[in-house]
């Protein structure tokens, strides 16, 4: 028998043929699994998407009742000064209730008008009121068409969030309430409208009235703090690291802690930021430059690696040409290798940050949680951010929060896709091949 014949009998025995078969089999299970798993992933994530944007997407528009408004002077400035600040302290409360109980003059009993007057929100009405007075007190005596928000009640009403058919001691709307809002969209009084207010607007107690700006704000305050700090000092660290840097014992710690310090929880680094910046320097709690430096800090580790990831993937023969070429170890590092590792610094620095974008935690523990009315207009002022401005959000119990906070999050979400897309895109356009 032939060498050839012999090992054709090998391969076609029983056992080969056996184990080749175990190992298709394995193959295919392998395949299964993965393709298992894949869908299982995309099916969660589809259920998280679908929970989020189902519950969030009404916060998007509001409803308003146009109402007329007669400013009465014996009650917005009886004195007849129109001193803008003695008109802002009028009773536009009572003004606004003659308003919307002269829209129902047959309602006189007294607990009917508490529950009419609820139907609008009763701050925003008066505020809206305030303000237009106070820029113009020209206004005065005389009877304005106001857009004013419902309720919030009212509103989740109309959202279809609040059973009308349930029992009345089950809803926080009446009978008597639901009739007055169905005559009132009837007549186009009560429409919806786009939540400009959701954009524009800062926290508020009242579900309807509160909005996201300042918490943007303050979230893009620290980002660009931490953008500042972080990017200059991690690419730095990192060409040094990789370049310059003797190997030695230091070194080699050195390198061991920063990828030890990518996987600490973010906590610690709010943890540090307390002791550090707030205990020990003194700076202002509750301030973008404290939450800046703190997110700053958990974001080196991020963005030494990919540097540093960038900068191995450059050829050598890069560096060797520039070398023979007479260029400076210096030269040839800066003048060539760093430019061609660009992109992946750039998309190292931008992941990193939208990173920091979406942390809650270390800016918990250095005070952004406070009840922010205004927006802020400089680094050291008190502010929130919309990570922390969606924990607090979510720790309220009314329905129309819900809907508040997972609005929030569809706007955290679009931003961090965002950035991770203009991070991949930027990758692509300036990445050299050779």
């Amino acid at each position: 028998m032939s060498q050839s014949t012999s090992a054709a009998s090998v391969h076609n025995s029983d056992q080969a043929l056996k184990r080749l078969k175990a190992r298709k089999s394995a193959e295919s299970r392998f395949r299964f699994f993965g393709i298992g798993a894949i869908f299982a992933a995309v099916l969660m994530l589809g259920w998280l998407l679908n929970s989020i944007v189902g519950t969030g997407y009404t916060a998007f528009y509001q409803h308003y009742m146009t109402i007329d408004v007669e400013l009465t002077e014996s009650i917005v400035d009886p004195d007849g000064v129109r001193d803008p600040d003695e008109l802002r302290k009028a009773n536009f409360r009572k003004i606004m209730q003659e308003a919307i109980y002269a829209r129902f003059p047959e309602v006189t009993d007294r607990k009917e008008k508490i529950a009419l007057f609820k139907v609008i929100s009763a701050s925003g009405a008066t505020d809206q009121a305030r303000q237009m007075v106070y820029q113009n007190p020209s206004l005065v005596g005389e009877t304005l068409t106001l857009s004013v928000p419902t309720s919030d009640d009212v509103d989740q009403l109309l959202k279809g969030y609040i059973d009308r058919n349930a029992p009345e001691a089950r809803r926080k709307v009446t009978d008597q309430q639901i009739a007055w809002v169905d005559a009132l969209k009837a007549t186009g009084e009560i429409k919806s409208k786009f939540n400009w207010t959701f954009f524009t607007a800062t926290d508020s107690r009242d579900p309807e009235l509160a909005g996201i700006a300042g918490a943007v704000v303050g979230s893009l305050m620290a980002l660009f703090v931490a953008f500042v700090v972080s990017v200059p000092v991690g690419v730095g660290a990192a060409v040094y690291l990789e370049e310059f840097a003797p190997q030695n014992r230091f070194t080699d710690f050195v390198e061991i802690n920063i990828n030890n310090l990518a996987a600490v929880p973010s906590i610690v680094f709010g943890l540090l930021g307390l002791a550090v910046f707030l205990n020990f320097f003194g700076m202002p709690r509750s301030a973008p430059l404290v939450g800046g430096l703190v997110l700053a800090l958990m974001t080196l580790p991020t963005i030494i690696i990919a540097t540093r990831s960038a900068l191995r993937a450059v050829s050598p023969s890069i560096v060797d040409g520039a070398l023979s070429l007479g260029a400076s170890h210096t030269q040839a590092v800066f003048h060539h290798k760093v430019p061609l590792a660009a992109p992946g610094i750039l998309t190292g620095s931008i992941i990193g940050i939208a990173q920091a974008l979406g942390e809650t935690a270390p800016l918990l523990m250095i005070g952004m949680v406070a009840f922010v009315t205004e927006i802020p207009s400089t680094l050291t002022e008190p502010a929130s951010a919309l990570p922390v401005q969606i924990f607090l959000w979510s720790d309220s119990a009314e329905r129309a929060w819900a809907e508040r906070t997972s609005a929030a999050i569809i706007v955290l979400l679009t931003v961090l896709i965002t950035m991770n897309a203009v991070a991949i895109f930027l990758r692509n356009k300036l990445e050299r091949r050779w």
